[in-house]
């Protein structure tokens, strides 16, 4: 009698072992809302800051304010259409820019920042200024109205800049090297 029972035994525990492992299910599981949260919050705050800088630009009766395409505005306080070249990536410039609040006051004076000499797309200054400076020629001077994910975003600088800050930033280009071509013409 004991072989019967221990041939079904084993039949079962083979049967047992030959099961296909389940998948195990995850503890708690996570909805998204954080994420949509976080959309809502950055957009409602891409509004607001819109909102301050159009009434900027709708007290302004002395200049003409264009929109870039990189979610800016901007105004030339002085334009020179004699050099025809606009920067492009790899070119290094040199330029010399404040950051103001946009009530105006000065967080960084240009004496303060200095000339600098950056490589167009290349270097990591802040995204508004970067795309900044392909809209402008040499001897160009131009007053631009970031808000702040354009600006230094949600971390501000560490120093002067605060979270979230929109800021107002005049660029002079002072200079533009063309980058060398790799290429011979023929």
């Amino acid at each position: 009698m004991k072989k019967p029972i221990s041939a079904i035994l084993l039949a079962f525990i083979f049967l047992i072992a030959c099961k296909q492992p389940e998948a195990r299910h995850p503890v708690s599981v996570k909805s998204g809302s954080f994420m949509r949260e976080s959309i809502e919050r950055n957009k409602s705050l891409l509004d607001y800051e819109e909102a301050l800088i159009d009434s900027i630009i709708a007290r302004d009766t002395i200049n003409k304010y264009h929109a870039s395409s990189n979610g800016y505005w901007y105004y030339y306080n002085v334009k020179d259409s004699t050099f025809p070249y606009q920067p492009k990536k790899g070119d290094l410039v040199m330029i010399n820019y404040d950051i103001r609040t946009l009530t105006n006051d000065t967080i960084y004076s240009s004496n303060e920042i200095g000339n600098i000499d950056f490589k167009v797309d290349q270097e990591d200054y802040f995204p508004g200024l970067r795309t900044a400076v392909k809209l402008m020629r040499k001897g160009e001077k131009a007053t631009f109205l970031f808000p702040s994910s354009l600006a230094y975003g949600y971390h501000g600088d560490d120093k002067k800049i605060g979270t979230n800050q929109p800021v107002i930033s005049t660029i002079s280009l002072l200079d533009i090297k063309e980058k060398a071509t790799d290429s011979i013409n023929n």
